[in-house]
């Protein structure tokens, strides 16, 4: 006789996990293979990987790619150039640099008929200006001398009278590297009724180039700065445009009466001009 076949409740009753009887078999429970953790959270790191992939990739397309600073000059380096492609350059000339009482200046050659002249001004700039840009504006033509007028600029932007003296100073120190012997004046900072405000400090900074150019530098320093002054010790208005900052042609022919006493007629032949468009090509 065929032994009874155990009942489903006989079976849990043994302590075994049993979901049924199939044909007298007992069938038992197979434990659930629930994902594990690392399993459920795959998906999630993948999807933060791609989040976080975007995020830097927009942080990057918003932050600026470095820009090289334009030459805040390049206009008149251009104008220079182009100048010089129209009419070459004439070789061993008087070279004026500096600021725009020389960018204006409009007889320059005319006013020194005796020499030849350069004119290598550039409005609004100060001395740090020409001396940075020197060997582009100045040292290509081998010039016989060099007449500076800057530090105007730099006491209306601010500048103390030392630190223009000290700016001077440098623009010497880099004529000096860049040109070595060639003569130097230097024009002094003129007072302007629109600057009047300034007279101290210009007369402040003129000392203090004078003394510089007289201890050792071998700098002529031209004295404008004294005849440009009334009785009453103002700029003088009737040397000046209606702007009351740059000059008119009296004022120019008062320049001219100082300057020309300092200008080299006797210089020495020196080397080929190199044009400022030879020089931007180098």
């Amino acid at each position: 006789m065929r032994d009874p076949i155990p009942t489903l409740g006989q079976h849990r009753r043994a302590g075994r996990e049993c979901v049924g009887i199939r044909d007298g078999i007992a069938l038992q429970a197979v434990p659930a293979q629930l994902p594990g953790v690392d399993t459920l959270m795959r998906p999630l790191q993948v999807a933060l990987g791609w989040i976080a992939a975007l995020g830097w990739a927009l942080a990057a397309a918003t932050v600026p790619m470095p820009v090289r600073a334009q030459e805040p000059w390049q206009a008149d380096l251009d104008r220079f150039v182009a100048t010089d492609r129209q009419q070459p350059p004439p070789d061993n000339a008087v070279l004026f640099v500096g600021s725009s009482s020389i960018r204006l200046w409009p007889e320059l050659a005319r006013d020194f008929p005796q020499v030849p002249t350069i004119n290598r001004g550039f409005g609004g700039s100060r001395l740090a200006d020409a001396a940075r840009l020197a060997d582009r504006i100045v040292a290509p033509y081998r010039p016989r001398q060099v007449v500076i007028y800057a530090g105007d600029n730099d006491l209306a932007d601010g500048l103390t009278p030392e630190q223009v003296a000290a700016d001077y100073a440098l623009l010497v120190r880099r004529l000096r590297e860049l040109l070595p012997g060639t003569p130097i004046a230097y024009i002094a900072i003129k007072p302007s009724p629109a600057r009047a405000h300034l007279i101290d400090a210009a007369r402040e900074a003129n000392q203090r180039i004078r003394a510089l150019a007289a201890g050792g530098q071998a700098v002529d320093f031209i004295d404008v700065f004294t005849p440009m002054l009334d009785a009453a010790g103002q700029p003088r208005a009737d040397l000046f445009g209606a702007d009351g900052l740059h000059l008119n042609a009296a004022g120019y022919a008062l320049w001219v009466e100082r300057i020309a006493p300092f200008l080299r007629l006797d210089a020495k032949d020196r080397p080929r001009t190199v044009p400022a468009s030879e020089a931007a090509a180098r």
